[in-house]
């Protein structure tokens, strides 16, 4: 089933509009991208059983959604960019052009909600101002005792300061520590975990934590992981062993924030 719509807010471009064609072959197929969404889904199969509706925010080109929607899960999948959603509908999978901020809107959709769950995948939180108005409108969308399993960028990257310093950018290895940084005219935020906690409490509780790319490069070293996959696979066998250790999480290219609404 597809489904074709707008956001409230979600006029004009959007700069993943330009990436979403090449956006599998770049992330999601490379060897990197599969053992991390591998990670997730593994989490996935656990919180969303057969029979679970789940609303998707950052939905991107649909790959969730559609391993989700295989497993039995009906997913809504969102996202801001036209050009994602496109590409999700595509694949044949229900989506529908709708900015995060505006997400509780849904809720006053006749038959749309309420949801089982929630997603948000590989830093689409990040891209967004208002976190606060997402953590209600997801808590409208979402039923008591349902579970958001948010995958967010974080701040303090040591495979980042490495990789970077060794390529003298300086600049780039330490561009997380300022909060903030502005890519394609969009302002990319890296909240703690302590903070997203925060802004999602008054609806949420957080139930888990653990690290996504902690020991796993991030993306951009695909070069060597593609040369190197044994090596990829020692470290993701690993990370998953210690991926919920408090510090591990802290130190992750993504953490993931498994939140429970209350």
């Amino acid at each position: 089933m597809r489904r074709r719509g707008r956001g409230l807010s979600a006029s004009g471009n959007n700069p993943f509009d330009s990436l979403a064609v090449d956006y599998d072959d770049t992330f999601t197929n490379t060897v990197i991208g599969r053992v991390m969404r591998a990670a997730v889904w593994r989490r996935l199969a656990a919180v969303f059983p057969a029979g679970s509706r789940v609303l998707e925010l950052n939905c991107g080109t649909g790959v969730d959604a559609a391993w989700l929607g295989e497993r039995g899960v009906r997913v809504l999948a969102t996202d801001a960019s036209q050009g994602m959603v496109d590409v999700a509908c595509a694949r044949g999978i229900e989506a529908a052009r709708w900015n995060a901020e505006d997400i509780g809107a849904l809720a006053d959709q006749p038959g749309v909600g309420p949801f089982d769950g929630a997603l948000s995948n590989f830093g689409g939180l990040n891209c967004v101002h208002d976190l606060p108005a997402v953590a209600s409108g997801l808590g409208r969308c979402v039923r008591p005792g349902g579970t958001a399993l948010l995958c967010v960028m974080g701040q303090i990257v040591p495979w980042e300061w490495i990789w970077y310093l060794g390529h003298g950018k300086p600049r780039a290895a330490f561009r997380r520590l300022w909060r903030s940084t502005v890519w394609r005219g969009l302002t990319i935020r890296y909240p703690s975990v302590g903070s997203l906690r925060a802004t999602f409490d008054p609806w949420w509780v957080s139930r888990r934590v653990w690290a996504l790319g902690a020991l796993v490069p991030p993306s951009y070293v695909e070069p060597w992981a593609a040369r190197h996959p044994r090596a990829l696979h020692r470290l993701d066998r690993m990370e998953r062993r210690i991926e919920t250790w408090p510090l591990v999480a802290r130190l992750a290219d993504h953490y993931v924030i498994e939140l429970e609404r209350r």
